[in-house]
């Protein structure tokens, strides 16, 4: 018989029922979503306190449902984006995408330029949002596409301004990262410094010969999101790009910020 609603404790925060099987999977996604690296089954049974076979279905249940992935060398499992897919309706990316769709418009109709915006997701580059200019010769980047951070002007910036711990974070999921030497790291810090002190990124011909990157940061170095707003143009102004494209770049980037309710 149901207990009386005055006979129910209330006053503790805990739930009053527990759902064992729910539990154990929202701990697997929670501790492989803790940790880099994939992990296997025996090493999440270590973390998580439980017996190996007591995963076993779990697992399984989560894979086949495309929760998680498993390394058919290693056996080790990782997270995939379907969380990512599911929570994207109500994340903080769609409220960014909200605010930053007018200011990008504006900004492609002052300019006459394509520009996207970018952010950091499991040690990837991934572009949000694209506006293109009406030109017939344009510059057009795939929304949804991932980069490698080390090789986008966009990536670099983002990794300026991430915390350390952050960055660390995003080194460990670069392969790249792992096989390069001492001074290619210092290289690549030095590099990060620079673009941090001088607050964008530009580049010429690394992404196609030719090519004009510049970006900028939304946010700051303490936000709680942080995206990256760059132009690429095929224009051949190089000397006057950076005076011309700037201003009109950092005024979309701080409207984004602002109506995005983002701290800078």
């Amino acid at each position: 018989m149901d207990k009386k609603l005055d006979d129910i404790d209330t006053s503790s925060s805990q739930p009053a029922y527990h759902v064992p099987a729910l539990e154990k999977g929202l701990d697997i996604l929670e501790c492989l979503a803790a940790h880099t690296v994939p992990l296997t089954q025996a090493q999440l049974a270590r973390l998580l306190g439980r017996g190996a076979s007591e995963l076993f279905r779990m697992l399984t249940c989560l894979e086949r449902r495309r929760y998680i992935q498993r390394d058919p060398v290693s056996g080790a499992y990782s997270l995939t984006l379907r969380l990512f897919e599911l929570g994207h309706t109500h994340s903080p990316y769609q409220g960014l995408l909200r605010a930053a769709a007018r200011p990008m418009r504006e900004l492609v109709d002052e300019i006459n330029e394509s520009c996207h915006l970018s952010v950091v997701h499991q040690g990837r580059l991934v572009v949000l949002a694209q506006e293109e200019n009406h030109a017939r010769l344009r510059l057009s980047v795939e929304v949804g596409g991932t980069f490698p951070l080390l090789h986008t002007a966009s990536g670099r910036l983002l990794l300026a301004h991430m915390s350390p711990v952050a960055a660390e974070e995003a080194y460990q999921l670069d392969e790249e990262y792992a096989s390069l030497s001492a001074q290619e790291r210092e290289e690549l810090a030095a590099r990060l410094d620079e673009i941090r002190a001088r607050g964008y990124e530009y580049v010429v011909g690394e992404s196609n010969d030719g090519v004009q990157d510049l970006v900028l940061l939304v946010g700051s170095q303490t936000s709680h999101l942080q995206a990256a707003l760059a132009i690429c143009s095929l224009s051949r102004r190089h000397v006057s790009f950076l005076d011309t494209m700037l201003p009109p770049l950092r005024h979309c980037a701080d409207a984004i910020a602002s109506a995005a309710g983002i701290v800078v």
